[in-house]
């Protein structure tokens, strides 16, 4: 589970996220939408434990800046983070080494799924930023976390890759992991989510459940957003 209470970062006199609250059980999808500047990328580096903030934010019952914490969180930044001067194979055997785990096969799996198979032995700096994304994508998933944080991960991305990602949000429900997913692209999660969340000028405006009824997550967010222009 992935539990944020009154969480409020500011930057100077900016408040960019102003006492925002968010849940996300084990075994759901979180969508959080929001326009340009209100604030979704500060609260997924907060809960990352990139940014000091006030408030609670905890994986799984632990602090996010626990040891217990980092270990069962992935995440996926909206600029692909990779090292350039490892190989894709070299990147993944990095992450394995940093969470002590064996080489299980997923990381192979992964390579494949994502058509960087016949990469493993290219430096990632000589990746087109497409199959870096890719990369960034296989490096969050490889120690199998419980918590998984994408930040706009299908920017980039080609219609192969787009669709085995799809296809990994489903699996990751059915592992139980707790999964948070800010994106512009709408209709791309539209058959995915549980809850939306939806940001504007750095508070939640509204907060829905697909079990609510049904309604579009692109009139809900224009909807939201137009009333929150509108202030």
């Amino acid at each position: 589970m992935l539990s944020v209470k009154n969480v409020t970062k500011k930057y100077g006199k900016i408040l960019a996220n102003n006492d925002v609250s968010i849940e996300i059980p084990s075994g759901e999808i979180a969508v959080l939408l929001g326009p340009n500047g209100a604030g979704k990328s500060t609260l997924i580096k907060s809960v990352c434990g990139l940014l000091r903030c006030e408030g609670e934010i905890k994986l799984n019952g632990a602090d996010n800046k626990s040891i217990e914490a980092k270990s069962i969180l992935g995440y996926v930044p909206e600029m692909p983070a990779v090292y350039d001067l490892l190989t894709v194979g070299e990147h993944l055997e990095f992450i394995r080494r940093a969470y002590k785990m064996t080489d299980d096969g997923l990381g192979d799996r992964l390579l494949e799924r994502f058509e960087l198979s016949d990469k493993k032995n290219t430096l990632a700096k000589e990746l087109s930023k497409g199959m870096q994304q890719k990369l960034s994508i296989c490096c969050a998933l490889v120690h199998r976390p419980q918590v998984v944080i994408f930040d706009e991960p299908m920017v980039g991305l080609d219609p192969h890759a787009i669709k085995q990602l799809k296809e990994i949000f489903g699996e990751l429900k059915k592992e139980g992991a707790s999964v948070l997913i800010s994106t512009h692209m709408i209709d791309s999660v539209e058959d995915y989510w549980d809850s939306v969340y939806i940001m504007v000028k750095g508070e939640v405006r509204a907060c829905r459940r697909k079990s609510d009824g049904e309604f579009s997550l692109e009139e809900l967010f224009f909807t939201v957003t137009s009333e929150g222009s509108a202030e």
